[in-house]
């Protein structure tokens, strides 16, 4: 097995019309973290894959009505970088090689073991790993825009789009999970496009208050409401020839969607108490963390206004995909409030770090901003060790590494280190913890180094 794989966390979609074969699956990949949505069909399947950002599909062959072959041509039709297991039983081998042929990336035969399961998804995630840094590796190498951290083949991805989206003028959707850093994307794209003379305008739309919303984008003049004692331009106005980011878009009502929708047909837009349209050259960029073709399903965001915003469609992965990107952001971010406090930048122990590295990042880089920003503040050795990390960083750890994968000799290593950090790097007192004498400590560290 792939121990460096397995470490990794992926959003599962199982498919299967035996709930019992889903709850089996479902038990044995969560307790590995991954992430897992079940359906009971097909078509429960396909539209779980259209409204989330699922990574792989484990999906039975022989299912009422629609089969796992048509699930197959569906998913390659449809995507291009999801992975595919196809789940069947002895007397489909056949068909099962038949669905590899088709696109399955592997087959796994009932009845199967937990160890089976898992090693066939470590070696099937693997290779769509490969497959993603090979990509990353064709595009080239791209130095990330000014404000932006990170050389991680998902992040070289990011760049490439970067670059093309501000070669053209189309509208722009940048999608991704909060604090994953929409805002800079958006910047990037401006000025490197040929508006970067102009103004860049961000807009939080989930920010500004529905009744004054309206007002601030495209302006009022005076009298049109009570306080209104003058006339004041909107953010349309203000960014003309420039670009505006209306990021979290998503929170905006479907009465302000309509208004949204005639600024992108018409390029105009109407001042509040003014009649009268005036022209407007603004490039516009959307951000949201939410899925706007779900929105849609539930009748709360306008489907003709999702695919004017989506003809360029940039999607940034989550802090938790980026690799060694989340200890580039620790140094830089380090080194940044190291500067603003008048200290050292501190160094971090090598458990520290991969406590870091391992952790599921839900806030994604703006988390990782506050917590450095948090242990510059509050800790006063200039080496950041486990104990100054939060607990539930901690815990997250302890509980990942509970699972019966390890070899004896890693979790040999792992206690030794804890005992030591529990004793302030005190070989002597270490080695009376454990219950052995320091030459036999010595002999371990260095086995173990």
């Amino acid at each position: 097995m792939n121990k460096n794989n397995s470490k990794k966390k992926y959003n599962v979609l199982v498919v299967d019309d035996s709930p019992d074969a889903l709850e089996l699956i479902k038990r044995h990949l969560s307790s590995c973290g991954h992430t897992i949505y079940t359906a009971d069909s097909v078509q429960q399947g396909v539209e779980i894959l259209r409204q989330t950002a699922v990574d792989l599909v484990l999906t039975d062959l022989n299912m009422p009505e629609v089969s796992g072959m048509d699930l197959i041509r569906h998913i390659r039709d449809n995507y291009k970088t999801i992975s595919i297991i196809m789940v069947t039983g002895y007397p489909s081998i056949g068909s099962a090689v038949e669905s590899v042929k088709l696109g399955a990336d592997e087959y796994l035969a009932k009845p199967f073991t937990k160890q089976e399961l898992l090693e066939t998804v470590n070696e099937v995630m693997e290779h769509h790993n490969q497959r993603m840094v090979g990509k990353a590796s064709n595009l080239g190498s791209y130095a990330p825009p000014d404000g932006m951290i990170g050389d991680s083949p998902a992040m070289q991805l990011v760049y490439n789009a970067i670059k093309k989206a501000a070669m053209v003028k189309a509208t722009v959707l940048i999608t991704g999970e909060s604090g994953t850093g929409k805002e800079l994307v958006a910047r990037a794209i401006h000025y490197q496009s040929a508006r970067a003379s102009h103004a860049f305008v961000p807009v939080n739309c989930g920010g500004i208050p529905e009744t004054l919303l309206e007002s601030e984008l495209f302006g009022h003049v005076k009298g049109a409401f009570t306080g209104a004692t003058e006339s004041r331009a909107g953010f349309f106005q203000t960014s003309d020839k420039g670009t505006i980011f209306l990021d979290e878009v998503s929170e905006t009502s479907i009465a302000m969607q309509v208004k949204l929708l005639r600024v992108l047909q018409d390029k105009a837009v109407n001042m509040v108490g003014l009649s009268k349209s005036i022209q407007v050259d603004t490039r516009i960029i959307a951000g949201s963390n939410k899925s706007l073709p779900n929105l849609i399903q539930n009748g709360r965001f306008r489907e003709d206004l999702y695919y004017r915003l989506n003809v360029i469609n940039i999607d940034l992965p989550p802090l938790r995909e980026r690799g060694d990107d989340i200890l580039l952001l620790v140094r830089h971010y380090s080194t940044k409030y190291a500067e603003e406090m008048g200290r050292k930048v501190p160094d971090y122990s090598d458990r520290a770090l991969n406590l870091l590295k391992r952790y599921s990042w839900p806030g994604n880089v703006r988390e990782l901003e506050n917590l450095v920003l948090r242990l510059m503040a509050m800790t006063d050795s200039n080496t950041i060790a486990p104990p100054d990390l939060p607990a539930n960083m901690r815990s997250a750890d302890f509980t990942s590494q509970t699972g019966m994968d390890r070899t004896l000799a890693e979790i040999e290593k792992e206690y030794i280190c804890r005992v030591l950090e529990n004793v302030k790097g005190n070989k002597t007192r270490a080695a009376e913890t454990l219950g052995i004498d320091r030459k036999t400590l010595r002999e371990k560290l260095k086995r173990n180094k």
